[in-house]
């Protein structure tokens, strides 16, 4: 028999315990609040760390040899022609 009353009493206890809270009012509480504190410093360090080594990269890029090849202003036809005569100067050197 106690155990029936103590059942009951837990039953009559839980709702009001809900009653209280707001259901409107949702909040992450304090947990939430430290994830997303930990979330925010490491992409605080991360990008720090990350802005030291791009410091550190110092290249000079290679000057490609296709964008320094001269490109036909007039056409394919001129082009062509064009090759046609620098071939033709090479393999006459005389000229």
């Amino acid at each position: 028999m106690g155990t029936v009353i103590a059942s009951h009493a837990l039953t009559q206890y839980v709702p009001l315990a809900a009653q209280e809270l707001d259901n409107n009012k949702v909040t992450p509480g304090l947990i939430g609040f430290v994830i997303f504190a930990a979330i925010a410093l490491s992409l605080w360090a991360l990008m720090k760390n990350m802005g030291k080594q791009f410091k550190k990269i110092d290249f000079e890029e290679a000057p490609d040899p296709a964008a320094a090849a001269p490109k036909p202003s007039r056409g394919l036809r001129a082009h062509r022609e064009a090759q046609a005569a620098a071939r033709a100067s090479q393999d006459n050197p005389a000229s």
